[in-house]
Formats: C-alpha cells, structure tokens, sequence
C-alpha cells in the first residue's frame, strides 16, 4: 500500500493501491506493457522532459530569456497543466505508480547540484561585501518577507497547513544569483557598476534565505531549539574539524599523486552522507550538500569534479526536478476557492516590493534612476532556489497545491519579463554614449599603447606574451595589457565564475585577487609578465558568455578601456607535422565577428611558435638573440596599419625588420619617371597616379607612398630596418616571390586588405580556407607556404579606412589641405623614430 498526492485535487489526498512486482521486469516480449516496469518508465519520463526543456530552450532563446524560465516552462508542460491532462500520455509516462522513483532521483539531483553550487562558493565575497551592496540585499529582504506574509494570507486567510506563510516570504527574498548571472552575461551589463552591485547583493541575499529555509524546515520538522542547535553543532563540527582534515587529506594527495577514481568516488559518497546528517538534524539534506561543498579545499580537486559531474547533473539528471515542479503545479487550481482578479492581482503585487525597495536604496546611494529601476528588476530575478524552498514547503505540507502553484508561476513571470526589459531598453541607453574607432596610426608616441588580448586556452599564451614582449614598451609609451581570460558559458558551474571574478573586481582592494583569477593559468602567465617587465602593466579579466555573443564582451571591454588594439589568437593550432587542428569551429565565429564589429584595430596571431626576444638593450647585447620580423605591403588602409605596428616594433632592441613591398612594373616605372622630375615627396598626382581614374585609388595610392617615403630614407641610416621591394604582377608571381623567403623570418606581419583590390594578389584568394585573413594572410598560414614563422594579420576599424581625419590625428595637425598632407606624414614618423628605439638614437 502506498500513499501519493493527487496533483489533480488542490486540496485531498487519496490512497492508490498498486502492485510493488512492477519494480521487476518481465522483458520485452514477455509483458504486456513494456512501460509496467519502473526501469522503462523512468527513462521515457527522462527522455521526454530533456527533449522538451531543449525545444523550450530554443523557442524562448530569442526573447533573450534564461535557460530557468524554458526548464520551468517545460517541467509544466509536461505535468497536470500540460501533456499530463492527456489520459493516454498521463497513464503511460506519468503514471501514478512511477512518481516515487521519480522524485527520489529528482531529490537526488538536487543533493548534488547543491553540492556543486557550494564548491563554487566563496564566503569572503560575503565578508568584504561593500555598504551598498548589503544595504541592497537586506533592504530587499525586509520588504519581500513582509510582503510574502500579507499576500498568502489574502490568497488563503485560512490556510489548511501551517507555515506556508514562512515558505512564501523566503521565496519572495530570495534572488538566485547563478541565473541572475547568466542574465547580465547575455545583456553585457557585467562590467559595469550596477550589475556588480546585483550580484554582490544576491550573492548576500541567497545566503541569508539559505539559513532562513535551515530554520523554517527545522521549525516544522521538530522542536525548533532540538533542531537548530543540533544542526548548528553540525555546522560548527565541519567548519573546524572536518574542513582542516579535508585539507590535510588533499595535501597529502597532491604530494603523492593526481586526484584518482576513487577520490571521486569518496567525495561523492561524502555528499550523500552530508545530506543525511543534516536531515536528521532536522534540516533539509540539501543544505547538508551545500555545506559540504563549502567546506571543501577548493583548487584542482574543484575543477576535476566539476569537469566530471557538472553537465551529468545539470544536463541530465535536474531535469527531473523540474519536471517534478511541473507535475505539482496545477495551472487550473490557481484560482481554486478565490477569483482570477485577486490571483493576478497578488501575482503582480509579489514584484513590487524587492523593485520598490531596492530603488529606493539605490537613489539613497546617489545612483540614476533608470539604474536603480534597472537593479531592482534584476533583484527580482526567481530560479533554482525559490523552486527549492517552495518544493521543501509542499514536501511538508506548509503549501498546497494552489499556493504552491501560484507562486511557481509569479516567480516565473518575474524572470520572464527581465531579460526583453534590459535587453530593449538599459542595455541601448548604455551603448549609446560609447566612444569612437581607435587605430594604432592615431595613436601618439609618447602616450600608453593599450591593448586587449582574448584568449581561450593556454596553447597560445605564450607567443602572444612574446609578441607583446616584442612590441617595445619604454617608459615614454608603456604597454597597457587587458588579458582577458574567454570562458564559454554552458552551465549553472559557470555562471559562479561570473560571480567570482565581477565580485572580486569590486571588492579587489579589500579582499585581493580572487580565487577563480588565481587558478586561472591563462591569467596567472600575464600576471607574471608584468612582474618581469618593464614598461608592461597587465590588468586580468574573465569573460564569461556563450561563444555567439563572446565577441560582444570582446568589443564592449575594448570600448570601455580605450584599446587601441585588439589581439585574438587563429581558431587553429599547429601540429608537430605543420599541418592546422580545427580544436573548435566556434572560434573562426568569434574571430570574424571581433572582426566586424571592433571598435579598434584588430590583430589575429597566427602562432607557429614565435620565440621571446631580450627585454633591454642590455640584455641583448649579453645574449647576442635577436628576430627577424617582416613586414609585407601591398598597400591601402590595413597594410598602412600593420606598417605602424612593425614600426613600433622595430624600436625593440632585440628585432630587426624588414619592410617588403610588392610593386608592379608599371607602379615601379612611373615612380622612377616621379623620381627624375626631382619630386622627392610624391606629391605630384598626376604624376604618380597618371593612370587611375578612381579618386579613392588616387587617394589610397597616394596615402602609401607618403607613408612609405619615410620609411626608405629611415632605413638608409638604421640597420635594424630595411627596406625593399619584389616585382611581381600577378598572384602566381606574389607566390613565387614569398617561397623565396621561406625560413628568413620569424614573424610576418601583413595587412588584412579588405576592400583593396590588387592585380599582385589575383588568384590567392580563389582556394582560400580562411577569407578572413584575407590574401597574403591566407597564402602564409596555408599548406603551401610550408614555413615555421608566425603570421599576424592586422585589420584597420573600417570607419578609418577613407578617413584622412583618423588617419592624420597623429600630430594634431589640419587636414583640409590636400598639399600638406605628405609633411604631416612625416613628421609624425620622423617623432615616432625619434622615441621608438633607443639603438637608433645610439
């Protein structure tokens, strides 16, 4: 005999009798139903509430909403209120008979979700939390618990059961910060000081709930002084004996050997026996779990468990807790005893006060009123833990169907209307005053050189450190380097990385750098070049987001910190034989999306190995290593930028350039004819460009010469650079002309060319596998051009292509003579030379 809720009555409960042989199977062909046994029904309940959460996912996915509100949304469809009215799919897949099976793993999934929640959190951002933040977070509770008392009792001024009140009032409070962080990754508001605030704030707020919820089941389960002392004893047990023991045990693993299977195994069957110690405490066994994972020696053991249970748990098995919500709310009993005008009404009512409350903190604080309005609704976001606590309180029989299923679906109307909300409205106010396109040409000698590197993994660090390296910071025109660590956004795992790493960034002075930032190799090898540098100074930063929106993050940050460049390393990585490894053709996305909407030069690093140079004069003088780096032009506004990159680079001490220039025989003769007329600055148009019609080609051409006429007498005086130029015609003849080079160089640095159109590359770009490197880049990372050098492609912002404004703002000098424009070019470069290398001046 067996006693189960019927989901459909809002009040009764029934007794169902049924045979427990359905646990054994009988076999295929030897049953009647396949689907008596617990086994089949079981992973068709599975299979049906993944398939549908997943369709959900991709409906919602446009309206800009969190993956929470699809897995809600589904779990209901597939209960009472949905699928589960159909006799047919209710007797076959939701039977009465299969729902405790269901909700043990159900329950189970929880345990070891909380478990995975708390490994990933850090209680000093609590400790170090700022005023404002607090003030956020405790104001918002006040008036959400008080608010939660008055409207259960004016949804139900007679409860059957008693306590619901308690459990309606936490679940007001509460704000989930793991899926508040996924909504401010999707509307880029994670840089700044609003959405820093947020999750600080909720950040505080769960952990407030967290022991509220501790209490409210301790306070129905048993004596509530038994309870919360035995289950506080508990707590006090594992923070000062269990905590240094896990230590001393993970210390001792660590010296002897890597974390094994059955290190694993041990953890995991500790987070089950946590979970009954605290249920028999009297708290709920999650908070157990939780515990647990707090207590936990975080470092490589965090990741490894992470990299091995996170996506079974979130992808696999919480779906079932979802679909246990869905099967208790009954959308019919909503207004069960009472009318549609005081549900809605108390619906709409449950948003008010954790929006009113924080806005009124938020214009205490001196803040905007659109942000505070803005902060308020995010405060307001509802998930996993407002769907835990109100599940624990249908467990005991403080909630019944009707104010369990209310508040299930005004926590999911809450979430539902954030994301259209900031992504229609606060997130254009934002961008709307961002400030224009930045190009290396413009930017001054004696001025810092700021750059953004993105990088998704360690293979390429250390070339792009080297090229850093080799990009000649001095301390007239220092480095600026915003090492930016690109982490894929996938689960509720890495949602918490968002919270360390924005938490940390504003509590940094206070609590020092964050755990997530020191366990991160990518970020800890630039944190180590700044400390053997001079001239470089290296900022951190983590973004977080899916890999079709990471480039937004990429533009966002190079807008925010006035780049001058940005730095993405080739989707590809070279093997051993030098052939490319696609590792992941999401990458070649975000690239060519950086590439589209930059607001600043882009580079893309084409590693094949590139070597550190000596950092000082010094140094090179004692180990006698220097690189050869080339640098190709064929001309127009990208090649004109990746020259004044090479040029900057030419002033370290440890590398010589070489300028190669493909002409054609017509350009080279008509120069020659330029050259007897005594016209040394290329001024004369007609005489240069006598045979281009186009005035953008005239002015393109024209712009090359100046700038490369500097360049020529430069080299005639400083050995570290040389100039010269390869005839070549066509693209076959360009081909021919780079084999010559093969193994001379360690790096070539070529412009993108995009919108230039050159007889001297016709033909390259017919087999071209990445079009976004455009035709030289794509001939040198191609199996043809069989060579170990790094290749770095460099892309002038398009607004700064035709633009002499941008273009000539190097010396602050007037352009609106057409006479000038050649002095202006070189005295910029004749001041850059005279700042750039020392070994010149020498």
């Amino acid at each position: 005999m067996s006693i189960i809720d019927n989901q459909l009555n809002p009040v009764g409960n029934f007794e169902f009798c049924y045979n427990k042989s359905i646990i054994h199977s009988n076999g295929l062909w030897r049953a009647e139903n396949a689907l008596t046994s617990s086994l089949p029904i079981f992973v068709a309940q599975l299979a049906f509430i993944i398939l549908i959460n997943r369709i959900a996912v991709l409906l919602l996915k446009p309206l800009g909403q969190p993956r929470i509100t699809a897995e809600i949304l589904g779990g209901i469809i597939m209960g009472h209120s949905g699928l589960g009215h159909i006799e047919v799919f209710r007797n076959f897949v939701l039977p009465i008979k299969s729902l405790w099976t269901l909700e043990t793993v159900a329950n189970l999934s929880l345990v070891y979700y909380m478990f995975l929640v708390g490994l990933e959190t850090d209680i000093s951002l609590i400790l170090h939390a700022g005023k404002k933040a607090y003030s956020v977070a405790l104001a918002g509770i006040i008036v959400a618990m008080s608010a939660g008392f008055g409207l259960f009792y004016q949804l139900n001024s007679k409860p059957s059961y008693p306590g619901g009140a308690i459990f309606w009032a936490i679940g007001l409070a509460c704000t989930n910060f793991p899926d508040l962080a996924r909504i401010l990754a999707d509307a880029k508001l994670l840089r700044l000081e609003m959405g820093q605030t947020a999750l600080t704030s909720a950040l505080i707020n769960d952990f407030c709930c967290w022991v509220f919820l501790v209490v409210a089941v301790a306070f129905l389960e048993m004596g509530v002084y038994i309870s919360v002392a035995s289950t506080l004893a508990f707590t006090l047990f594992c923070v000062f004996a269990v905590r240094p023991a896990l230590k001393w045990i993970m210390c001792r693993i660590t010296k002897e050997d890597e974390y094994e299977e059955y290190h694993i195994g041990f953890i995991l069957l500790g987070v089950i026996l946590f979970g009954f110690i605290a249920d028999a405490c009297g708290a709920h066994s999650i908070a157990g779990a939780f515990m647990f994972g707090v207590i936990m020696p975080k470092g490589e053991l965090k990741d490894t468990l992470m990299e091995k249970v996170e996506d079974f748990v979130s992808g696999t098995m919480l779906p079932l807790f979802f679909l246990v919500i869905g099967i208790r709310v009954n959308v019919a009993a909503l207004a069960y005893g009472t009318t549609w005008t005081n549900v809605l009404t108390i619906m709409v009512l449950a948003c008010v006060p954790k929006i009113l409350s924080t806005w009124l903190v938020s214009l205490f604080y001196k803040m905007p009123p659109l942000e505070g309005l803005a902060l308020g609704l995010l405060m307001n976001t509802k998930g996993l833990l407002s769907l835990i606590i109100l599940s624990a309180g249908r467990d005991r029989k403080a909630l019944d169907n009707q104010t369990f299923s209310v508040m299930v679906v005004a926590c999911w109307l809450m979430t539902f209307v954030i994301g259209p909300i900031l992504a229609s409205s606060y997130r254009q106010t934002w961008r709307s005053g961002q400030s224009g396109a930045r190009t290396i040409q413009s930017a001054k000698p004696d001025s810092e050189f700021r750059i953004l590197v993105g990088v998704h993994a360690m293979p390429n660090v250390s070339s792009i450190i080297n090229l850093i390296q080799a990009s000649n910071p001095t301390e007239l025109s220092p480095i600026c380097v915003f090492a930016v660590h690109l982490v894929e956004l996938t689960g509720r795992a890495s949602a918490m990385l968002i919270v360390h790493d924005t938490c940390t960034k504003s509590s940094q002075e206070k609590v020092g750098v964050g755990r997530a930032r020191a366990q991160s190799d990518v970020l800890g090898a630039f944190e180590s070049l700044e400390s053997r540098s001079n001239g470089i100074s290296v900022k951190p930063l983590t973004a977080v987001s899916a890999y079709d929106s990471m480039h937004e993050d990429i533009c966002n940050l190079a807008e925010d910190k006035n780049v001058i460049l940005i730095l993405i390393p080739f989707h590809k990585q070279s093997t051993i034989d030098g052939e490319w490894e696609d590792t992941n053709p999401a990458l070649r996305g975000i690239n060519q999306n950086v590439l589209t909407n930059a607001p600043c030069s882009v580079g893309i690093f084409v590693d094949r190995g590139l070597s550190s140079v000596s950092l000082t004069r010094r140094e090179f003088e004692h180990s006698c290593q220097g690189q050869r780096f080339a640098m190709l032009y064929i001309g127009g506004p990208d090649d004109r930028e990746a020259l004044a990159y090479a040029w900057r680079m030419s002033g370290h001490p440890g590398v010589s350039l070489d300028v190669v220039r493909f002409v054609s025989a017509e350009d080279s003769l008509n120069r020659r004819d330029q050259n007897h007329q005594g016209d040394d600055h290329y001024d004369d148009k007609e005489g240069i460009l006598g045979d281009i019609n186009d005035h953008n080609d005239n002015r393109e051409k024209q712009l090359d010469e100046e700038y490369l006429a500097h360049v020529r007498r430069v080299s005639t005086c400083n050995p570290s650079v040389s100039y010269m130029e390869k005839m070549v015609n066509n693209g076959e003849e360009t081909l021919k002309a780079l084999s010559t080079m093969k193994d001379e160089y360690d790096l070539y640095i070529v412009g993108r060319g995009e919108g230039m159109v050159s007889p001297l590359t016709s033909g390259l770009t017919e087999w071209s596998d990445c079009p976004e490197l455009g035709a030289l880049g794509d001939t040198l990372v191609s199996s043809s051009f069989a060579s170990n050098a790094s290749v770095l492609i460099i892309k002038q912002h398009a607004s700064s292509s035709y633009g002499d404004e941008v273009i000539y703002e190097m010396d602050g000098g007037s352009t609106d003579h057409e006479a000038g424009r050649s002095n202006k070019v070189s005295g910029c470069l004749t001041e850059m030379s005279c700042h750039l290398p020392q070994k010149n001046r020498n």
